[in-house]
């Protein structure tokens, strides 16, 4: 492993450690959103839920767009750059705000960022490998990513126990931002040749497989019961976990995905990438399940939330490479377009959702929700979508 990890390129290296930082000024602040919605705004899960699902779905239709726009004109570089830079300046401004209608701007200029740079940079990711690199790039990425989002909730916490005010920690977030953006305009641009055939965009997805046509409706599926993360940091509260280790149970989340990314994610290289897949989303199930019938026992949570990093260990850079797998080179990046569009898209209903029936119901009715549409997901992946055919996997090859 530690050779194919000294082969991947350049590329691949930087872009894990612009993630590093990137994640590290994201999750000194998300963690807190809601302490500071809750404790400061004095909004509830309604509003977390419409905040997390209009800010994600903007998201995703940028994505498509980036995505597709990055294909046609045969360039990545200034869409990663630009939409660092958005998200970089939106994060901290969340201190400056004073009512959830401003929180719900800065989340949505943030995630405006996001859309902008997400399916290009990783359409560069496809074009910088081998077919059979594809698992470890993209856990190598994942893992650089959760390492980041390891430290900042480490610096938030350390602040906060230092006694720093909640809005002063926030703005502190502005220092790693300021070293990504410097970072991504360092990224070169891939060479990049004109396609057999013009690149085609429709609503219907015919220039794609019939394979991936599915995936993205399992993924859809999925995606209908796996709502904002900010969900268990409430519902960790709610089962009593002290506000201050609120930063801590996240970067354990990080730190488990951080560390079984990579041989997880290389695993994918060796096996059917759906049965990792298929594992993962099967853990995500379980995992949901038992936090909703948990009791408000403390101590109970942190194996609970390193259970939730092996699920993101197991299924972050697998999604991609099988994404990857399953398109044409000259297509990655409007098929990671739709990829991040399906993610996104289906996060407005299932963040509603599941606030909705949180507030209406019960957390356990919620979470009951979550884990059914997992299960179901899980096994229509692993028996209803076929697997990249060889065909695809050499055209993509080629063009790598």
């Amino acid at each position: 492993m530690i050779a194919r990890l000294r082969a991947l390129p350049r590329t691949v290296w930087l872009l894990g450690v612009i993630s590093l930082f990137n994640d590290a000024a994201s999750d000194m602040i998300y963690p807190l959103v809601p302490l500071y919605l809750t404790s400061v705004l004095m909004a509830g899960p309604k509003a977390l839920g419409l905040i997390e699902g209009i800010a994600e779905a903007a998201s995703s239709l940028l994505k498509l767009f980036a995505g597709v726009m990055s294909d046609r004109s045969r360039r990545v570089k200034h869409w990663v750059v630009f939409g660092y830079a958005i998200a970089g300046v939106a994060r901290p401004l969340i201190a400056l705000t004073t009512s959830w209608l401003g929180v719900l701007a800065c989340r949505f200029a943030d995630r405006i960022g996001k859309g902008l740079r997400t399916a290009p940079r990783d359409a560069l990711l496809t074009l910088s490998v081998r077919a059979d690199q594809r698992g470890i790039a993209f856990g190598l990425h994942r893992a650089m990513d959760n390492f980041g989002a390891v430290v900042g909730p480490l610096v938030a916490a350390a602040l906060l126990a230092l006694g720093m005010p909640l809005r002063q920690v926030l703005l502190c977030a502005i220092v790693p931002a300021v070293i990504v953006v410097a970072l991504a305009l360092t990224v070169r641009e891939p060479d990049r040749a004109a396609p057999l055939k013009p690149v085609k965009f429709s609503w219907n997805l015919r220039e794609f497989p019939p394979a991936f046509r599915r995936y993205l409706l399992v993924l859809a599926l999925f995606m209908l019961g796996n709502s904002s993360n900010l969900f268990l940091l409430l519902r960790a509260r709610e089962l009593g976990l002290a506000q201050a280790n609120v930063p801590l149970i996240w970067a354990l989340v990080s730190f488990v995905a951080a560390m079984f990314s990579v041989p997880l994610s290389s695993l994918s290289d060796r096996i059917d990438r759906r049965t990792l897949i298929f594992a993962g989303w099967t853990i995500y199930a379980g995992f949901y399940l038992l936090f909703g019938l948990m009791p408000a026992h403390p101590a109970l949570l942190w194996p609970m939330f390193a259970g939730y990093g092996l699920f993101l260990a197991a299924t972050e850079g697998a999604e991609k490479a099988l994404v990857a797998d399953m398109v044409r080179g000259e297509q990655a990046g409007s098929a990671f377009g739709w990829y991040n569009l399906v993610v996104g898209i289906a996060l407005l209903p299932a963040s509603a959702l599941f606030g909705w029936i949180w507030a209406s119901l019960s957390p356990l009715t919620a979470f009951v929700f979550g884990s059914a549409c997992a299960l179901l997901a899980a096994v229509l992946l692993r028996f209803w979508v076929a697997p990249a055919t060889a065909t695809a996997v050499a055209a993509d090859s080629e063009t790598a």
